[in-house]
Order: structure tokens, then C-alpha cells, then sequence
């Protein structure tokens, strides 16, 4: 039987679970890393890393080597779709004064994974396996017990504690009897990658936009994409009674497309993808020796690239407590505190603030739209209230009240 003591087992190899992976590694704790994917996932997911979320990258040592590989956004917009007109720029360099790095970083989720896995996870003591899918979860007084298939006989794997950051269907939530409390949106949404350079064509667009519109709202942003040339990503809702396959089909996108930014010629498209949109957080992120993590302990609206980040912020803060009583210098009830920290953080700021965004931007109402961009141009146009918007909005205040729990 392998020694446990110092071992920790990680189910789930996105970035949340490869961020806390590293994060206890660094820390002289033997880390597992288990992933039913063959390999890293080449998804078109989150992509947005925030100033706080860079500062914690940095302290792991991987914030300057994935900064020049990205798109550094400062700016982003919120604008009438309908009007066409600009409602509010916010800029993150007025934050300078607080900020290691004053801007977001457009860097797809699954570079960050890769770049992770690639770098440390090929030792004993930081162990990636990809092509194993967990089956049966065992916990006893003293340690967890994973079965785990792979390539061969399932084997047995052991470790003081088991994490999972295996993503909204999380099975080691399920093993653990947690319920995932919430709702899902009636609609769905359809994200379409474009070669399409819409900067180039309006120099006024950042690489991060908003646009609010009772019928159709959209979320536009930049990536570099695989080969390094630019996507444009594109987020709508789909209407009432529109199918998955319609929203998805080549005329479905080309109409869509068109009907946002009228142009000659067919829009050359990289991926598009409709998926289901859920507002939902565990009822508890630690139950004994099981803890959650990321998209295991909540997700959300993609409005505002707060799920990505708040789960790096939920694997940072896991890995310095579970640290401290892996080596015996704190009582494991300060995992209890994670648990209490981290879901204050997902309820009070990530869900109540992605749920907001959408409302904002799918406003019907007209007079309650014109009230609504006049308190944005407010907010705006005043720096104290700008400076404080912007730090709700990089979950910056989401830190520091959930680090004040005890």
C-alpha cells in the first residue's frame, strides 16, 4: 500500500485543480492528479484571468510566462446594441495604485492547464494522469480510498484528503452526498469563435465588450486562439424555441452573425458550441476528508469571467490551510473555514454579480434599460465610484470579505 500521509489525491485537471495541484506541490505536499480526458482539453471555455487571479499565478511562479503569450485588456466596454452607442468604459490602469497587474489577461483556460502539466506534472511527488476516470470513492477515519480506471486493471490510489475540481457534474460531489443548490436558465447560450477582425474594422472596440439588448444581448471578446492570430468569441442566448441544432447549423451562426455586424461575405468560423447556463453552489465545500473546488462547488453565467477565477481564488486558499494541517500546524477544522470562506465568496459576490450582469444586459424594459445605463454612465464618469465598481468586478472585494470570515 502506498504511504498516503503526505499525499494528496486531485480529481479534476482543468485549472483549478492543476492551480491547487501546484500550489500544494510548492509546498513539499506529493500530489495525484486524476483526469478522464485522454489529454489536455482543447475547449474554448474561460479565458479571462484577472488582476487578482494573476497576482496568485505570480506568487506560483507562472504569471510571467503566460503574459506574453495572451492579450493584456485593460479596458472593457459596456455598449447599447440597439443604439450602437458606448454606455461606459472602465479602465483597469486606474487601479494601478493597488495592482501588481492592472489589467485582465485574455488566456484560454485549457494553454493554462496544459502549460501546468506540462512544466511539473511528470514527477512522483506532482503526478498527472490523464486517461483515468475515478469510479468508487472510499473515506475512512484517516484517509480517502479512490478506485481508478485507466489503461489496465482499475487500481487503488490512497491520500489523506481528496479534492474535486472535476467540473459541474462533479462525481466526487456526488460521492459525497453534497447537494448542488441552484437553478438553470430556461435558455441556452451558443459561443462562435470568428477569424472576423472586429477591431479592425471598429477601432473603437476593446478587447473585452459588453452589449445590452432586450432581444438578443451579446459578449464579445479576444483571444489569441491555438495558432496565435486572433479569435474573436462571440456569446448570445438563444431565442424561444430555437433548438440546439439550429442555433448551431451554419446558417443558424452565418444569420446570427450577420444580424450583430452586418458585413460582405460569410463569416469564417473557428468553433461554435450551445451549452446549458447554470446558477448553482454546493451546499458545503468540505464534508469530512472530501473538499470541492471550481465548477465542483459552483458555477455560473459566464458574464464577466468570474468562474474561472473565483475557483483559482477557491484553490489557492485551500492549498495554504490543507497545507498547514498536512504538516500538523493547524487543526484540519480550518478546512471548515475554507469551506465557509470560499462559499460566502461564490454566493455573496459570483453568483449575485453574474446574475446581475445578465439582467442588466437582457433588460426589456425600457425605461428600466435608460435607468440602468444612466447609474453605468454615473458610475463611470465619477473615478471613486469607478474604482470601487471595478473592484467588485475583479472580485478584488469578493478576497478580501470572504478572507475576513472566521
Amino acid at each position: 500500500m502506498q504511504d498516503y500521509r503526505n499525499r494528496v489525491l486531485i480529481v479534476g485537471a482543468g485549472p483549478v485543480g492543476m492551480v491547487c495541484a501546484l500550489a500544494l506541490n510548492r509546498a513539499g505536499i506529493q500530489v495525484t492528479v486524476f483526469e478522464q480526458e485522454p489529454g489536455p482539453v482543447q475547449d474554448q471555455r474561460a479565458a479571462s484571468i484577472h488582476p487578482p487571479t494573476l497576482a496568485m499565478l505570480d506568487e506560483l511562479g507562472v504569471a510571467q510566462a503566460i503574459i506574453p503569450r495572451g492579450l493584456v485588456s485593460e479596458a472593457y466596454q459596456y455598449r447599447d446594441r440597439q443604439s450602437g452607442e458606448l454606455i461606459a468604459q472602465f479602465n483597469l490602469g486606474d487601479l494601478g495604485d493597488e495592482l501588481r497587474f492592472p489589467f485582465v489577461l485574455q488566456y484560454e483556460q485549457y494553454k493554462l492547464t496544459r502549460d501546468i502539466a506540462t512544466q511539473y506534472g511528470n514527477e512522483s511527488d506532482f503526478d498527472v494522469r490523464f486517461g483515468h476516470r475515478v469510479t468508487e470513492v472510499h473515506e475512512s477515519d484517516e484517509r480517502v480510498e479512490l478506485v481508478v480506471e485507466g489503461p489496465g486493471e482499475p487500481q487503488k490510489h490512497v491520500g489523506r484528503y481528496v479534492i474535486g475540481t472535476d467540473g459541474g457534474r462533479s462525481t466526487i460531489r456526488k460521492a459525497a452526498g453534497i447537494a448542488f443548490e441552484g437553478f438553470t436558465y430556461e435558455e441556452q447560450f451558443i459561443k462562435i469563435a470568428t477569424r472576423f477582425d472586429f477591431q479592425g474594422e471598429r477601432p473603437d472596440y476593446v478587447y473585452r465588450n459588453y452589449f445590452s439588448d432586450p432581444d438578443e444581448w451579446c459578449n464579445l471578446f479576444k483571444v489569441r486562439g491555438e495558432s496565435g492570430d486572433g479569435l474573436w468569441r462571440a456569446i448570445f442566448p438563444t431565442r424561444a424555441g430555437e433548438s440546439a441544432e439550429q442555433a448551431a447549423s451554419p446558417e443558424g451562426i452565418e444569420a446570427r452573425l450577420q444580424k450583430f455586424f452586418p458585413k460582405s461575405g460569410r463569416y469564417e468560423i473557428e468553433y461554435a458550441n450551445v451549452y446549458s447556463v447554470n446558477q448553482r453552489v454546493a451546499a458545503m465545500f468540505r464534508k469530512n476528508r472530501i473538499l470541492l473546488a471550481g465548477d465542483s462547488a459552483h458555477v455560473n453565467n459566464p458574464i464577466g469571467g468570474m468562474g474561472m477565477n473565483g475557483g483559482i481564488h477557491d484553490a489557492v486558499n485551500l492549498a495554504d490551510k490543507l497545507v498547514l494541517v498536512m504538516q500538523g500546524r493547524a487543526d484540519d477544522r480550518l478546512l471548515d473555514l475554507y469551506s465557509r470562506q470560499r462559499r460566502h465568496a461564490a454566493v455573496a459576490y459570483v453568483q449575485a454579480q453574474t446574475i446581475a450582469n445578465k439582467k442588466m444586459l437582457e433588460e426589456k424594459d425600457e425605461k428600466a434599460r435608460r435607468e440602468k445605463f444612466d447609474e453605468m454612465r454615473r458610475i463611470a464618469g465619477d473615478p471613486a465610484l469607478a474604482r470601487q465598481y471595478m473592484r467588485r468586478a475583479a472580485l478584488l472585494e469578493s478576497l478580501r470579505t470572504a478572507n475576513e470570515i472566521e
